[in-house]
């Protein structure tokens, strides 16, 4: 009986502080690590483009950096009309500069398609000489 109500009262704990939940006026967020480092990659300019279908060109919507955390959580607002092809530039340039490391890649570009109603998070995982993504959640 204890058990039971300890597991209910963090269940509670866990519904009223958001634990489960995912940011809704959010669609897509990104994450970088510094594997080399094992840290978060702080302070790196992120640009979300969408492409335009008629067009095929790509259209800049928003600019952010990381935060502390290597995060970015507010790209692309729930407004209904998110589904199509986007694309993350990070520019990963001035953060290997900040520590006198020279990359092979002056920024790296991970191009995915946005459909349905998901939260959708593209991360990845960098070093001077290579990156990795996939996508999370």
């Amino acid at each position: 009986m204890k058990k039971t109500f300890l597991l209910f009262c963090l269940f509670l704990f866990c519904v009223s502080t958001n634990v489960f939940a995912q940011d809704a006026t959010y669609r897509l967020s990104t994450h970088i690590l510094d594997i080399s480092r094992g840290v978060p990659a702080q302070n790196v300019q992120v640009d979300l483009f969408k492409n335009q279908a008629q067009s095929n060109e790509w259209q800049l919507l928003k600019s952010e950096k990381t935060d502390k955390n290597g995060r970015i959580a507010n790209f692309v607002p729930t407004d209904g009309n998110e589904n199509g092809v986007y694309k993350l530039r990070f520019h990963t340039t001035p953060y290997f500069q900040s520590q006198n490391l020279k990359s092979v890649y002056p920024y790296i570009e991970v191009v995915f398609e946005i459909s349905g109603s998901a939260h959708y998070h593209i991360p990845i995982t960098v070093s001077a000489n290579g990156y990795s993504t996939y996508r999370g959640n």
